[in-house]
């Protein structure tokens, strides 16, 4: 998963990108990047790291222009080299500058016709590079003599035809504006922005509404499935749905898990749909066990927060902040590598003794995935001396693998893949686990939206709605972004980089000419 921002302002844009990147930081914290154009000037920084990290004021004066694009990056593949940090740039036709937050699910059939057919190069294994490559190919045939929106419009249309899988992209086509569009489908989220200025509107797209709270910009819309929306320098705003939009069917783990509850995606509040997860999974529990013993509810910081506070409110026992955490540390679940998501649980998580000695304590976590950090919370709340120890996930269990952008894609890995919900409960060390029901999960987020007719819930229900998705397929993925496979990918790079990694001083500033310039 991971985060996108572009803006279309008045003023220089870069410290309104470095703001709204910091705010979308829980989308992914191995990278993250910025690019900017002033008039025709392509300047850009990138590199491993958070972005409090990887922007000095040395880089942050040299992204100059009132045009940017920016990205924040946990990788589902790949190694984490600053090269394959976003966003990506190829300098024809016009020079594009390109992020994405998703994945392809045809990202290797598209590989050998780029570089076989349309004879483009690729530096290296992001599917991102290669949806930039199909966008400028595509571009390039259908805007010979001058650029149009309906040029970039049947550009992107041919990006849906060829390309498969869940995505939300933002570009800066240099010197002419910018570009976003969205998956067919609607899987990955994006947001439409627009804020007024003395000289004009301003625009912004970004994964989450709280983005654009953030930097003083009103909600516009979702885009729709399949659409884009072409911005130019001037800030004139074209839109048109491209292509044939397919069944509407958000990430559902968007609302579970990733996004900041403050947030509004597709038309629903991400805080009130987990109040609502809270209220159906209690409902749940009351039925299983109208006579529990339960002392205490308490949340697994942070998201299961406002599911939690509802669960306690309706079984009518206290509910309280019983961990303590460190603000410091990433979150777990998105973090590169099974042992580094170990060791992080105890140093990023303090139990309070006293909300835990001698009671009946039910946990409430968002989701349960590797198992990993559940057993371990599990154990903190015995060390604490809780009589008993329940928990509750406020979704359903994960099975099977995500193949649209979440880093989910070995079946093996999940704990709940080939197990019972008993095995599961014995294997974390729980005393009584509850899951949340599907069909409860969606009713819960799909309260404000009845235009939404499902949504992807493939790695609760094994069902993938882009329908291409194979066994074979789910072994390749399996084979290439395992913990195991990342962390042989992770030694090749310091064999090939060395343990320093990239000079992440540099600060990259190509200059492209202006259309029609000599």
């Amino acid at each position: 998963m991971c985060g996108i921002i572009g803006i279309v302002g008045r003023q220089p844009v870069n410290q309104r990108i470095y703001d709204a990147l910091t705010v979308l930081q829980h989308r992914g914290q191995d990278a993250a990047g910025i690019a900017t154009d002033a008039d025709g000037t392509l300047s850009t920084r990138k590199s491993n790291g958070l972005v409090r990290d990887v922007f000095h004021q040395r880089h942050m004066v040299r992204l100059r222009g009132n045009i940017g694009i920016g990205h924040v990056r946990y990788p589902t593949a790949g190694w984490l080299s600053s090269s394959e940090a976003q966003p990506f740039y190829v300098n024809s036709p016009y020079g594009i500058c390109l992020a994405h937050n998703g994945n392809l699910t045809n990202a290797e059939q598209l590989k050998s016709a780029l570089v076989e057919t349309d004879h483009r190069h690729l530096n290296t294994g992001s599917d991102t590079e290669v949806l930039l490559n199909v966008f400028a190919d595509e571009l390039q045939r259908r805007s010979k003599l001058d650029l149009t929106p309906n040029a970039v419009f049947e550009a992107v249309t041919r990006v849906h035809e060829r390309c498969r899988g869940g995505y939300a992209v933002v570009a800066m086509l240099i010197g002419h504006g910018l570009v976003a569009f969205r998956d067919p489908y609607g899987i990955r989220p994006v947001v439409l922005g627009r804020r007024e200025h003395e000289d004009g509107p301003e625009y912004m797209v970004a994964s989450e509404s709280v983005a654009l709270d953030a930097l003083g910009f009103a909600l516009v819309r979702d885009l729709e499935p399949g659409e884009a929306v072409y911005v130019t320098p001037d800030g004139e705003l074209f839109s048109q749905v491209c292509g044939d939009p397919q069944d509407y069917a958000p990430c559902i783990f968007e609302y579970v898990y990733f996004a900041r509850p403050d947030s509004i995606i597709d038309k629903i509040s991400v805080y009130k749909a987990r109040l609502r997860m809270g209220e159906t999974l209690a409902r749940k529990i009351l039925n299983e066990r109208p006579h529990h013993d339960i002392d205490v509810v308490i949340p697994i910081p942070d998201s299961s927060r406002t599911s939690a506070l509802q669960v306690a409110h309706r079984l009518r026992v206290k509910y309280r902040e019983g961990f303590v955490k460190n603000r410091y540390i990433g979150r777990t679940f998105i973090m590169p590598g099974q042992e580094m998501r170990k060791k992080s649980v105890r140093s990023k998580l303090n139990a309070i003794d006293l909300e835990f000695r001698g009671k009946a304590v039910l946990l409430v976590d968002d989701s349960i995935v590797r198992g990993t950090t559940s057993k371990q919370i599990i154990e903190m709340a015995r060390e604490a001396g809780a009589r008993k120890v329940y928990f509750a996930s406020a979704s359903p269990p994960v099975r099977y693998p995500n193949v649209y952008g979440i880093d989910m894609p070995a079946a093996s890995e999940l704990v709940a893949s080939d197990r019972s919900d008993a095995e599961v409960e014995a294997l974390i060390g729980a005393d009584w686990l509850i899951y949340q029901d599907l069909p409860d999960l969606v009713d819960a987020v799909r309260y404000d939206n009845g235009e939404i007719a499902h949504f992807d819930a493939s790695c609760f229900s094994g069902q993938y709605v882009t329908g291409d998705v194979t066994n074979s397929y789910l072994d390749q993925l399996q084979s290439e972004r395992s913990d195991e496979a990342k962390a042989h990918r992770e030694d090749l790079r310091r064999q090939l980089e060395g343990e320093e990694g990239e000079d992440d001083e540099v600060s990259i500033v190509t200059r492209v000419p202006k259309a029609g310039a000599a």
